[in-house]
C-alpha cells in the first residue's frame, strides 16, 4: 500500500510517500511544493493542485493522509491552511483515493510519543523510523509523519 502524507500550506506544502507492506514501512519520496507568498492565492492553490496531481499520477497512492488545521489565533492563517487542505481533499475525491485526517497533536503522539513534540523531534523520529540517511526538510518530514501516523493507526 502506498500512502501520501500531506502537510498543507499556501507558501509551502510538504508531501511524503510511504510504502507499507505488512508491518514494514519504507519512504518512497518526499518534497516541498514552494510558492511565492506574494502570488495570488488562486495561483498558489493551482500550484498545489498541479504538484500533488503529478505525485499522485507517478506513485498512485491508495490513501492520502492529511494534517488537520491546528488551532491558531491568526484567523487568516487558519483560513489559508483550510484552502490548501481543500485542494488536497478535492484531489482525493477526483482520484478516488481514501482520505484520512489527523490533528497535529495526534501525528506527533504517533511518531514521537509526545503530542507537543517540536518540529526537530518529529524530523529526528521520521529519520529513525524510516531509516533515512538524513532528516528531510521540516515540511516534508511533517508530511512523512502524517503518513506514518496513518500506518500506526491501521495496526
Amino acid at each position: 500500500m502506498i500512502i501520501l502524507g500531506v502537510d498543507p500550506g499556501t507558501v509551502k506544502t510538504g508531501y511524503g510517500l510511504i510504502f507499507k507492506d505488512g508491518g514494514r514501512v519504507k519512504a518512497l519520496d518526499c518534497g516541498i511544493i514552494k510558492m511565492n507568498s506574494r502570488s495570488p492565492i488562486a495561483e498558489r492553490l493551482t500550484m498545489i493542485y498541479n504538484g500533488l496531481l503529478e505525485v499522485i499520477r507517478e506513485f498512485q497512492p491508495e490513501v492520502i493522509a492529511l494534517e488537520d488545521v491546528f488551532f491558531s489565533t491568526n484567523v487568516k492563517s487558519a483560513i489559508r491552511i483550510g484552502e490548501a487542505r481543500s485542494v488536497v481533499m478535492l484531489l482525493a475525491g477526483l482520484n478516488d483515493i481514501e482520505l484520512a485526517e489527523y490533528k497535529p497533536t495526534r501525528v506527533k503522539q504517533s511518531v514521537v510519543g509526545n503530542g507537543r513534540a517540536s518540529k526537530q523531534q518529529v524530523q529526528g523520529m521520521v529519520k529513525v523510523l524510516l531509516s533515512l540517511k538524513e532528516a528531510p526538510p521540516e515540511d516534508a518530514s511533517d508530511a512523512l509523519a502524517v503518513a506514518l501516523c496513518y500506518c500506526h493507526r491501521q495496526r
